[in-house]
């Protein structure tokens, strides 16, 4: 897509983030859903395809492209984003990458409409951060592979239409892992009761079950076995940039309210804005929101031009999620009581960033992933 394309496009989400969903985040809120008109809308938009390929119906947006569109969705709430975003993302990026033609002719159009959501089915009890330790077996059986196992804290699970399901077919540790497309109504598939979250109400994320699950050959991503980690991976990475510009969008969204407020707000009779604490306040969650805005477009065109894929996104993730809290803190404490009353936005973004910290990648996973990277090259005199 075109620069002018482009520009069009992110007016375009600009104005409907900020005339349509933003008024409705109460509504999201207490009812713990989207609308179906907002979502109908976003499918209009082409939000449901925007990072797939164009060939395949998408929008085809490159990483900046991408970043630069997640902060405008970052601005409201959490869940719209979360909508779409694993058709986009981790999900919708495992059959661009490592699925076969024929794979990406079946699902990526539909998917680019709206008209099939993606969920990424990955996390375990006992596999998180650490993918490889995952137990969910994969076994050969004729045609067939066999399923069988469990997830959880899967998002959009409950109104998904196809999992990508990562399993594992042999091998330990991160070695054996595949990744297949299930249909999220295929028998022995039961998704579980939706998770009561801290935060990010209107997104769902359930537990998926999987008794027997018949799954053609033809359903294993690639149609070859033990891709499953690098695809999960390769996802994983861009993803951790779409997050970071989310993070950047939501402390932006932060900071105009601790601004509007802190201009109107009094005590004592005086405006809470001529306070230095108060100044100082507004003047650190400022320069956080600069530095994390440099970051992630900094590190888009890195992973735009190949030159980082790795250690660039992962920093962003990390400094912008970690940001993002310490911006959303400020709010809070910059509107005193008022700050922790619900129906508050600061006091809803406050829980909603909180998990920022934690899903695709801990921090302190990132941390490692970075380290890793920084002695591997130093190893090879890099």
């Amino acid at each position: 897509m075109d620069s002018g394309e482009f520009a069009s496009v992110l007016d375009t989400v600009r104005s409907f983030v900020r005339e349509v969903v933003v008024p409705a985040e109460d509504l999201i809120e207490e009812a713990d859903e989207i609308p179906e008109a907002i979502r109908r809308d976003a499918a209009a938009m082409g939000l449901f395809g925007y990072a797939l390929p164009e060939e395949y119906g998408g929008l085809g947006f490159t990483a900046l492209q991408d970043a630069r569109l997640a902060m405008e969705l970052g601005y409201t709430t959490p869940a719209f984003r979360s909508m779409f975003g694993t058709n986009n993302g981790i999900a919708g990026q495992v059959l661009v990458n490592f699925g076969t033609e024929r794979q990406k002719r079946e699902f990526l159009p539909r998917m680019a409409a709206g008209e099939c959501v993606a969920a990424f089915a990955l996390t375990e009890a006992e596999a998180g951060s650490d993918p490889g330790g995952l137990r969910t077996s994969a076994v050969a059986d004729g045609g067939d592979y066999v399923i069988n196992g469990q997830k959880r804290f899967i998002t959009n699970a409950g109104w998904s239409d196809i999992l990508m399901v990562f399993a594992r077919t042999g091998g330990l540790g991160a070695e054996g892992i595949s990744v297949f497309v299930v249909d999220t109504d295929a028998p022995g598939v039961t998704v579980g009761p939706r998770d009561k979250k801290m935060g990010q109400r209107g997104s769902t994320t359930a537990e998926i079950f999987f008794d027997d699950v018949r799954v053609p050959a033809s359903r294993l991503v690639g149609e070859v076995e033990s891709e499953g980690f690098a695809a999960a991976m390769r996802s994983l990475a861009k993803g951790r940039l779409h997050i970071a510009a989310c993070c950047v969008g939501m402390a932006g969204r932060l900071v105009e309210e601790s601004v509007s407020y802190a201009a109107t707000a009094k005590q004592g009779g005086t405006v809470i804005g001529e306070f230095q604490q108060v100044q100082a306040m507004l003047a650190e969650s400022q320069t956080d929101l600069l530095a994390g805005r440099a970051l992630v477009l900094a590190a888009a065109e890195a992973y735009d031009d190949g030159s980082d894929r790795r250690i660039a996104p992962s920093s962003a993730k990390l400094f912008c999620s970690e940001m993002v809290g310490r911006v959303a803190d400020r709010a809070v404490q910059i509107h005193g009581g008022s700050g922790y009353i619900h129906g508050v936005p600061v006091e809803r973004f406050y829980r909603d960033a909180r998990l920022y910290r934690i899903y695709e990648g801990t921090s302190e996973v990132q941390k490692v992933i970075i380290a890793r990277q920084l002695l591997r090259a130093a190893a090879a005199g890099r």
